[in-house]
């Protein structure tokens, strides 16, 4: 099944649900902290996908903040103690958001080695002199190695776009695609460019989501396939994605689908994780809190929720800003090199 059907699918599946479980016109809710703690708690509960995945005691979670909840404490203090309930779930994808701030859980990238620096790449291997279009930054670099550089796949691309960036390309030995520090955006930007890299229907993984409001509650996996972009130029030559713990969420994907085309390698540290399809909730006091409701898997049918290793793992020197070095980039140009000989 197509990619953006699925979703569409599975997008009115959860709204069925919630609507199941939460809409009754004749209840009373009282909005104060206890009322809507129970309440996103209880969201949580009901519609986040990865609990046994994680291993995470949910009960005993409640258990430990709600003695902590008092109806006389400031709005602040709750909004951060709910902040810290959100963190045991260790999900970049989770946040409360209200008209004030919202909530981020940062250390599924936070405790690793940052491996990219943009002044190096720009001043040492571009210098200073390169295309963007679409969001996406490219030149030829050295040894006949195209190079290209795409910050968030919230930036559209179009497919005029593309044929013109590989176009650039036609003549170069291999490509390296940099979705380093990529934090993520739409899923459908995935499709756009995975699509340009592969000559047949492939299986680029599945989607699952939530039936009912246990934790187990699960759909049996749908799978997704994408297909070479018709009537555009496809790139069939060697390509290197440089990965690191800050490349999540559609990024991650973006991985997990190149990682099983035989022509791609992987090159960097692992990525940071994010599998889930997320959805927003409201709470009573109109706050809103983003949680992965839909686990997407590989075409193994394994969860990347905790990040994705690379074929090749490489960190960059701690002195790369003094010698101006990126350790990644130039593995994967020698790593290229190689495959052409």
């Amino acid at each position: 099944m197509k990619l953006q059907r699925l979703l569409h699918i599975i997008a009115i599946a959860i709204v069925a649900q919630l609507q199941a479980c939460f809409v009754n016109d004749d209840l009373h809710i009282e909005n104060d902290a206890h009322t809507n703690f129970d309440a996103l708690w209880t969201i949580i509960d009901q519609h986040y996908c990865f609990f046994d995945y994680k291993g995470v005691d949910w009960d005993s979670v409640y258990n430990h903040y709600a003695p902590r909840i008092s109806n006389n404490m400031s709005e602040q203090s709750f909004f951060n103690l709910c902040g810290e309930m959100l963190a045991s779930l260790q999900d970049g994808h989770v946040n409360l958001s209200s008209a004030f701030g919202s909530t981020y859980y940062w250390k599924w990238f936070q405790d690793y080695p940052v491996n990219y620096d943009e002044r190096i790449i720009h001043q040492n291997y571009l210098g200073f002199d390169f295309f963007v279009a679409g969001g996406i930054t490219y030149k030829k670099l050295r040894d006949n190695i195209g190079y290209i550089y795409y910050d968030s796949f919230s930036s559209s691309i179009s497919p005029t776009t593309l044929d013109y960036i590989l176009a650039h390309f036609v003549t170069c030995d291999g490509i390296i695609i940099d979705v380093r520090n990529n934090g993520g955006g739409s899923l459908s930007n995935v499709e756009v460019i995975a699509s340009r890299f592969i000559t047949e229907p492939t299986l680029a993984g599945y989607l699952v989501h939530k039936t009912g409001p246990a934790h187990n509650d699960l759909s049996e996996p749908y799978p997704f396939y994408f297909e070479p972009a018709q009537g555009h130029i496809l790139y069939g030559k060697p390509v290197a994605v440089l990965t690191n713990r800050h490349t999540f969420s559609a990024a991650n994907n973006f991985v997990q689908v190149m990682k099983s085309l035989p022509q791609a390698t992987i090159i960097g540290d692992r990525t940071g994780g994010g599998s889930g399809l997320p959805f927003t909730y409201n709470l009573p006091n109109g706050w809103n809190i983003r949680l992965s409701a839909s686990p997407i898997l590989d075409a193994d049918g394994n969860d990347t929720e905790w990040g994705i290793e690379p074929h090749i793992k490489v960190d960059m020197a701690p002195d790369a800003q003094q010698t101006g070095h990126d350790a990644i980039l130039e593995c994967a140009i020698e790593h290229l090199i190689q495959a052409t000989m």
